[in-house]
C-alpha cells in the first residue's frame, strides 16, 4: 500500500493487488497512511501453490475491477 499511496499522491492512477487473506491488512495500511480511498483489488487466496493456469484465471477474474480502479473519476 505504501507504493500505491505514493503514486496516488503524485497523481498517478494505481491499484494494489493482494491476496484475499490480506484484506484487513490493506485497509489498516491505507488508513494508517492517511489515504482511506487508496484502491486495491483482491485475488482468491492462497496463491503460493496455484498453478500457472490458476493464476491466469485469478488475474482474468480481477481485470475489470483493476481497470475500474485505474479509471475512476
Amino acid at each position: 500500500m505504501h507504493d500505491i499511496v505514493w503514486f496516488e499522491v503524485q497523481g498517478l492512477p494505481s491499484v494494489a493487488i493482494a491476496s484475499s487473506a490480506f484484506d484487513d491488512a490493506a485497509i489498516t495500511q491505507r488508513n494508517a497512511l492517511g489515504m482511506r480511498s487508496a484502491p486495491y483489488v483482491l485475488v482468491d487466496h492462497p496463491i503460493q501453490d496455484a498453478t500457472d493456469e490458476e493464476m491466469r484465471a485469478r488475474a482474468h477474474a480481477v481485470l475489470d475491477p483493476v481497470i475500474a480502479a485505474l479509471t475512476r473519476g
